[in-house]
């Protein structure tokens, strides 16, 4: 079959693990079905917050993969504030074990500043020049760029200035309207260069595609046009061969990072109330916090009188994350306390549907999620603060859990959110501005 050629940038890529891996590898995976060959570019020797092999299956056989070597600052971070060289720093902005001292500030302010669009930003030129001399010899009908990091969505800016060839701007995140851009103490000349790159992404990028209904609005409200919606989704070759055993305890499982602003503090006053006024619901309760874990959560738990209840397996790998959800009970989502929650979908929220399970969404009620929950059928969502309704939903929980009924499977309806059918959208969009130049 002759397919026509798409040149995917992308840090992330296998041995990568974490969620954001999972975007372009699983549309790599799927778009020569759509008459589309991948050709990844992406980085040789990244700092990727973890290592998972069990990735390495859905990389498409025989696939060409173009590697450029990176600098990335974290090993200076780690020496600055005395960490070893194994952790996990990628997070920070969300994540800390401790309270920041002075050397992280500083270290955010020279990251922030001097690294722009982000940490990757060194990556930038030397990749442009070498996949315009690769390009010479090797040409492609579309490029499709997927940010953050944004200094992929730079990569895929210079190259189109350069090259003409149409270009599919994707986004995991926004760029300036994220929900950490306001903790990067940026300087009014960083703030305008950040600006200026990402508008100059909007001009050239041929399309646009983004997470998100509100996400798409709100970027459309600062210039960008021609913005299309493609979510998360769930792979549905994830779950063939993982049988589902669903625990003996009332666990509420949360998978991911769990940062500052995901705090759900009000969640553990209300498990606090329920420990002492349910008479057996102590000793049944469990709390499954899988990942990275900030303080003040830690805090947050402890002070609820919680800290007996929790458990902390730490970061595993995906085979095991997703075993750990088709087995727990109830699988908690939690949406950053931030402005733009509304428009957040995690891409865990997919991979909680395709469990089965019952999800409660802690997070603005009328947000994307909510709605998609809604839709599905998938769960119910409650204010971090609606302690009210927090009850009343775990109340009903409990109640099916002691009536041996909460490990029935959850009867939702997500056939359209597979990413097989996703890559499809994918497909037809890369069709349209391989037609022509804009």
């Amino acid at each position: 079959m002759n397919r026509k050629k798409v040149l995917i940038i992308s840090y992330y890529w296998p041995p990568s693990g974490g969620i954001g891996v999972l975007r372009c590898l699983k549309i790599a995976k799927y778009l020569r079905q759509y008459g589309w060959e991948p050709v990844i570019f992406t980085a040789e020797g990244a700092h990727y917050p973890s290592i998972d092999h069990s990735n390495d299956k859905d990389v498409p056989p025989g696939a060409t993969i173009l590697r450029q070597r990176i600098w990335e600052p974290y090993h200076i971070y780690k020496f600055l504030t005395g960490q070893p060289p194994q952790a996990n720093v990628n997070n920070v902005f969300y994540v800390q074990d401790d309270n920041p001292g002075f050397f992280h500030r500083l270290s955010v302010w020279i990251r922030s500043n001097f690294f722009i669009p982000d940490a990757r930003a060194l990556w930038i030129r030397p990749s442009v020049r070498f996949l315009r001399r690769y390009l010479k010899a090797n040409p492609v009908d579309a490029i499709f760029s997927d940010g953050p990091p944004h200094s992929n969505t730079r990569i895929a800016t210079l190259l189109k200035k350069h090259t003409g060839i149409p270009w599919l701007a994707d986004f995991q995140d926004p760029w300036t309207q994220i929900d950490y851009y306001q903790l990067l103490n940026l300087t009014a000349w960083g703030d305008r260069r950040h600006h200026r790159m990402e508008q100059e992404a909007f001009r050239r990028a041929d399309k646009i595609t983004i997470v998100s209904p509100t996400w798409k609005k709100d970027l459309e409200a600062i210039g960008a046009e021609n913005v299309s919606v493609i979510p998360w989704g769930y792979d549905p070759d994830d779950y063939n061969d993982i049988s589902q055993e669903v625990g003996p305890k009332f666990t509420l499982t949360h998978l991911g990072i769990m940062g500052y602003d995901r705090n759900p503090a009000g969640l553990f006053r209300v498990l606090q109330r329920m420990c002492e006024e349910v008479e057996g619901f102590r000793e049944n309760l469990e709390l499954q916090l899988v990942g990275q874990v900030d303080y003040s959560v830690r805090e947050a738990y402890e002070a609820a009188g919680l800290a007996g209840n929790v458990k902390l397996p730490g970061a595993v790998p995906r085979r095991e994350a997703l075993q750990l959800t088709m087995d727990s009970p109830i699988l908690l989502l939690l949406l950053n306390q931030q402005p733009n929650a509304g428009g957040r979908i995690p891409g865990k929220l997919f991979e909680y549907l395709a469990s089965r399970r019952p999800v409660l969404c802690l997070g603005p009620t009328d947000s994307d999620v909510a709605g998609i929950l809604a839709e599905t059928g998938g769960g119910t969502t409650a204010g971090y603060d609606d302690e009210t309704a927090i009850r009343a939903i775990l109340e009903e929980l409990y109640q099916k859990f002691r009536e041996g009924k909460l490990a029935k499977p959850v009867d939702s309806s997500i056939e359209k959110y597979s990413i097989e059918k996703l890559t499809g959208e994918v497909a037809g969009f890369l069709e349209e501005i391989a037609g022509g130049v804009r």
